[in-house]
């Protein structure tokens, strides 16, 4: 048999799209869409069991097959591919893109207090949830980090004066905590039946953002504190256009020369710097939970184990949190204690704290594809409601045109979902073998992050695979 790894590299995309082919026939599912209504989700069509096996192995498998390329040149040269192309060099495009952020916003305050009542009439809610959320978002990770300059409340920050003081070294913590509570809010609160709440956690948001900028330095406060920017930092180093934010080495030269640069899906994450410290993992774990989360408290499953609870006693409202932090911990814990077995797997004197850092960029390839799984059909559900009120923002449309997606469309969350896996096993393959000089050392420390790995599969694919029920329920 011809192992070179050419040939390698041509057998193990050619099985993983077999495997991914044979879920997506054999799957349906919608997922969970965010606030607003989105179509519900539909069980698969073969036992639960074997699908989710199916799905964990198609994960393992792929790490086996991706283990047989142990070139480092041709590693490297997949890693450093790129393609240049020109782009004009002025300032023009990127202030009209900062005032159509200044104003988007304004305009979202304005109408959620003004416009319509209900949700799916009220453009604020809809330009919330559907276009920025879920239509933007995607565009991040698909397309490349545009949010450094779109950035609203960063432009504002601009403007304003600033106290430049210190911040506490606390490192990326506050971005977890303000993650988790973004979060929370989202899941709890009716925002998208009551546009005129949904402006007033806007403005306070705004309260703390522009406040903490002011205090702090713009800089400081956007590179360190706000969650929503650490997201889209995270989220574009996926894409496949680099900008001055997410442009490896590689990039630096072509982005300076005044060329946009193209490169290879998820490269942006082989970045030895991305994730800093422990803090910085935190914020990737609670990032890839904080998905998972969104879909879980959407399913059945969820409401047979909360609701004995609620009736003995317990608040809803504080079920929700107590959830959400009990599953990042399990989820941080888990991910710890593979890198704690990594040290001993690869044989190695690195830390497990550094072994944590540099293979936890993969894991936002993950959430990426979870996210995906999540909006993607509920964006395009939505899109034709968003265009339609956006002609008239201040008055309810007299009919509401949800866009109804094919049968087959239930497919895709479950190719979404294992599309990110497998960017994510070849991004913790590449980042082995630039930290270790032994192939079998490379090879062997992957092993409990690919067991972590097939346990949030499994796990994302069952959620995404669940009857959905719209929370809160209670």
């Amino acid at each position: 048999m011809d192992w070179r790894p050419g040939r390698v590299l041509a057998r193990s995309a050619s099985a993983g799209g077999w495997v991914v082919a044979f879920l997506v026939v054999t799957g349906s599912g919608r997922a969970h869409g965010g606030s607003l209504g989105a179509a519900a989700r539909e069980s698969v069509t073969v036992p639960t069991w074997l699908f989710l096996l199916t799905g964990g192995a198609a994960v393992g498998a792929s790490f086996l097959l991706a283990s047989f390329v142990t070139d480092r040149r041709l590693i490297d040269a997949l890693h450093d591919w790129q393609v240049a192309i020109p782009v004009p060099r002025s300032g023009l495009p990127i202030a009209l893109v900062r005032i159509v952020g200044v104003l988007g916003l304004v305009c979202i305050v304005a109408i959620g207090y003004l416009g319509p009542t209900q949700g799916l009439g009220n453009l604020a809610v809809l330009a919330v949830w559907v276009g920025w959320w879920a239509g933007y978002t995607a565009t991040t990770y698909l397309l490349g980090g545009t949010w450094h300059v779109l950035n609203p409340w960063r432009t504002i920050a601009t403007w304003l004066p600033s106290l430049d003081r210190s911040l506490p070294n606390v490192g990326a913590w506050p971005s977890v905590v303000g993650l988790l509570t973004l979060i929370w809010i989202e899941v709890v609160s009716p925002l998208a039946d009551a546009p005129a709440l949904l402006s007033t956690v806007v403005l306070g948001y705004s309260a703390v953002t522009l406040g903490g900028a002011v205090v702090f330095s713009s800089e400081t406060w956007f590179e360190r504190v706000d969650p929503v920017t650490r997201v889209f930092h995270y989220y574009g180093h996926v894409a496949p256009i680099a900008t001055g934010q997410t442009a490896t080495a590689t990039d630096r030269a072509t982005l300076e020369g005044g060329r946009l640069s193209v490169r290879g899906p998820g490269i942006g994450l082989t970045r030895a710097n991305l994730v800093g410290d422990t803090s910085e993992v935190a914020f990737v774990v609670a990032l890839l939970w904080s998905t998972t989360y969104d879909g879980f408290v959407t399913t059945p499953a969820w409401r047979a184990m909360a609701r004995p609870l609620v009736e003995v006693g317990i608040p809803a409202h504080l079920l929700y949190p107590l959830v959400l932090v009990a599953g990042f911990v399990f989820f941080l814990a888990i991910y710890r204690l593979a890198a704690q077995y990594a040290r001993q797997t690869g044989e190695t004197y690195t830390s497990a704290r550094t072994l944590a850092r540099r293979f936890a960029p993969p894991l936002v390839a993950i959430a990426a594809g979870y996210h995906l799984a999540h909006y993607l059909g509920y964006f395009l559900s939505l899109v034709p409601v968003l265009v339609t009120v956006l002609g008239s923002p201040l008055s309810a449309p007299a009919t509401v045109p949800v866009l109804s997606l094919p049968g087959w469309f239930g497919a895709v969350p479950v190719a979404s979902v294992l599309a990110g896996h497998l960017l994510a096993i070849w991004i913790a393959h590449a980042t082995a073998f630039e930290l270790f000089p032994g192939r079998l050392q490379a090879i062997r420390s992957q092993y409990p992050f690919i067991a972590v790995m097939v346990l949030y599969t499994m796990t994302s694919l069952w959620i995404v695979t669940q009857p959905s029920i719209q929370p809160p329920f209670l």
